[in-house]
């Protein structure tokens, strides 16, 4: 036909070992970051498994023409390079690519999560967006942040106070992880696909890290982009839509969750970036830092976490927020 091929050459390592289902925390721990987090990383037969159930759904993840797990090789259709980053850099009306966007998580959240995916001889379980993994997403600010910003320091009580704030609000996204969460739903991994129709329209990539979890996670991962700023008009519109499609649900809580979650979120991109600055030499996230204080400030709006707008006050002045 003429259609260009993807080809994923992604070989297992150590490193890519999945995170057992079963895994206690301490193993977890035992066997690192990934497992902490409950990270793919690249893992082909993670990518396939999760290619193959968005598929199944009517969503427009790529087709796998061939794949080897075991050889961390596969075959995909190449969706285009109707990217939505470069699309609103570009000029483009983004009104009906966050539609879309917010069509398709419509589709992903009223669908139901098996606990594990199969295709094509891959099987990849569905885990939980559990509290450890939050956690240690989470931590990533504490840990992190001084080491860009040395004036920084978060002695046993600031890191005391810090638990005490998240412990709720983690629990609320283990008690809430009921759908498949893409995990990195941005402007960066979505395509747009406006030849075809509905929530297809919006091509999925990069889903390979997929876990189960709070429906919210996706929403403050698209709405709180590092990399774009998404008004607060956009971000109304975009959860507005998604209320209209799903009339049984309360609005209000999910919004109280999408705030809680998301300042979570937002955190641990902070600590992350941080990581990436401090450790990977990698200056170029720093950026990206100012934008994500401001998405914070939107969630902050919100009573909901308890007490951060105040442990922030206190422990990072106005001046280490850049």
């Amino acid at each position: 036909s003429g259609a260009s091929l993807i080809l994923m050459d992604q070989p297992p390592t150590l490193e890519t070992r999945p995170c057992p289902p079963d895994a206690t925390a301490a193993e977890r721990a035992a066997l690192g970051y990934n497992a902490l987090a409950r990270l793919a990383a690249g893992r082909v037969d993670a990518f396939v498994a999760c290619a193959a159930y968005l598929r199944g759904l009517g969503l427009s993840a790529p087709k796998v023409f061939a794949s080897d797990p075991a050889a961390g090789l596969a075959i995909l259709e190449d969706l285009g390079d109707g990217l939505y980053a470069r699309l609103i850099e570009g000029g483009a009306d983004e009104a009906p690519l966050y539609e879309s966007a917010a069509d398709a998580l419509v589709v992903l959240h009223t669908a139901p999560s098996p606990d594990v995916l199969t295709a094509d001889g891959a099987l990849w379980p569905l885990l939980a967006y559990d509290a450890l993994a939050l956690k240690t997403g989470g931590d990533l600010f504490v840990e992190w942040l001084p080491r860009l910003r040395p004036e920084l320091a978060f002695d046993a009580a600031a890191r005391s106070e810090w638990e005490a704030i998240w412990e709720p609000v983690r629990a609320r996204g283990e008690a809430g992880a009921a759908v498949f969460c893409h995990r990195d739903f941005h402007a960066e991994n979505l395509i747009w696909l406006p030849e075809r129709a509905g929530a297809a329209r919006a091509g999925l990539l990069d889903f390979q890290d997929a876990l189960r979890a709070h429906p919210a996670w996706d929403f403050s991962m698209l709405l709180h982009d590092a990399r774009r700023d998404v008004s607060a008009e956009r971000e109304a519109a975009v959860l507005a839509r998604y209320f209209a499609a799903r009339p049984g649900l309360d609005g209000r809580a999910f919004t109280a969750d999408f705030h809680a979650l998301g300042a979570l979120n937002i955190l641990r991109i902070l600590g992350l970036f941080a990581r990436l600055v401090a450790r990977d030499g990698k200056p170029r996230y720093r950026a990206f830092m100012p934008r994500l204080w401001v998405y914070l400030d939107r969630c902050l709006t919100d009573p909901a976490p308890a007490g951060l707008g105040d442990w922030l006050a206190r422990h990072v002045p106005a001046e280490a927020r850049g």
